[in-house]
C-alpha cells in the first residue's frame, strides 16, 4: 500500500532503541525523512546510520527531552535540517516507577509536558504546511489500574490521552489529526520486560499468561499503526485511542 509520506519531514523523539527506534526506521521505509532524538548518543548514532541507509536524510541529536530548552533546540533544529514537519510522534517515557514525588515529577515532565511542549511549537509548522498528523505514544496502562508502583506513568499517560482528544478537536479545522497508539507489554532487547525476563521469569511469565495472544508484543507492530494514523490513509481518523497490545486491555473503553 502506498501511504504518501515520501519525503515527508517527519519527528519522532525517544528513538533511539525499542518503539521509537522501529517507529522511525518504519517512517524511513516509507520514504520519509527523519528527526530522532534520545538522551544516549551512541544508541542515537546507530539508529541514525540504519536510518540513512533506507536512502532518506535524517537530523539526529542528543536531548533531554524533559529539559524545555533542549527540546526547543532539537525542535528547531529539526524543522530546518528537513526543511519542513509533516507529522510529530511523542514517544519518550519517564516511566515513573516510584508512587512518590520524585516519580510523579519525572512522569509528568516526560510524559506529559515534553509531549504538550512538542505540540505547542510544531502545531505553526503543521498549520503553515496545510495540515498534517501527532500522535502520542502512550500505553495501555493509562487506560486501567496500573500495576503496583506505576500509578503515576499509568495516570500521565491517561492524562495524555485526554490531552489528545481536546487537541483533535482543537486543531482539526486547521488540518492536523491528533491520534494516540497504546502499546501493551512490547519486549526488545535490553528494554524494560527483556530484563524482567532475566531478573524475574516467574513475573514475565505471569504478564504474558494475562495476554490472550500468547505472547508479548514487537516494536515493529507498534510502528506499523503509527505510520499508518501518520498517513493519508487514516484521514478520516482523529481524536482515536488505538490499542496495540494482542488484547491485553480487555475493558470496552
Amino acid at each position: 500500500m502506498e501511504l504518501g509520506l515520501k519525503g515527508k519531514g517527519v519527528i519522532v523523539t525517544g528513538a533511539s532503541r525499542g518503539i521509537g527506534r522501529a517507529i522511525a526506521l518504519g517512517f524511513a521505509r516509507e520514504g520519509a525523512n527523519v528527526a530522532i532524538c534520545a538522551r544516549g548518543a551512541e544508541a542515537l548514532e546507530a539508529t541514525k546510520a540504519e536510518i540513512v541507509k533506507l536512502g532518506v536524510d535524517c537530523y539526529a541529536a542528543a536531548c533531554d527531552v524533559g529539559d524545555a530548552a533542549s527540546l526547543k533546540k532539537f525542535l528547531d533544529m529539526a524543522h530546518q535540517e528537513l526543511g519542513g514537519i509533516g507529522v510529530l510522534v511523542n514517544n519518550p517515557s519517564g516511566f515513573g516507577v516510584t508512587d512518590d514525588e520524585a516519580g510523579w515529577l519525572a512522569s509528568v515532565n516526560v510524559d506529559m509536558m515534553a509531549a504538550v511542549r512538542a505540540t505547542w511549537q510544531v502545531v505553526p509548522w503543521l498549520e503553515a504546511a496545510g495540515g498534517g498528523a501527532i500522535i502520542h505514544i502512550t500505553s495501555i496502562s493509562g487506560l486501567e489500574a496500573s500495576l503496583p508502583g506505576v500509578a503515576a506513568y499509568a495516570a500521565v499517560k491517561a492524562a495524555l490521552i485526554s490531552h489528545s482528544k481536546s487537541m483533535a478537536v482543537e486543531l482539526a479545522p486547521k488540518g492536523i489529526r491528533v491520534n494516540c497508539v497504546a502499546p501493551g507489554s512490547i519486549d526488545f532487547p535490553d528494554g524494560f520486560w527483556d530484563q524482567i525476563n532475566k531478573t524475574n521469569k516467574p513475573f514475565y511469565d505471569m504478564i504474558v499468561g494475562t495476554i490472550p495472544s500468547g505472547r508479548m508484543g514487537r516494536p515493529e507492530e507498534i510502528a506499523n499503526a503509527v505510520v499508518f494514523l501518520a498517513s493519508g490513509k487514516a484521514s478520516w481518523i482523529s481524536g482515536a485511542m488505538l490499542p496495540v497490545d494482542g488484547v491485553q486491555h480487555k475493558g470496552n473503553l
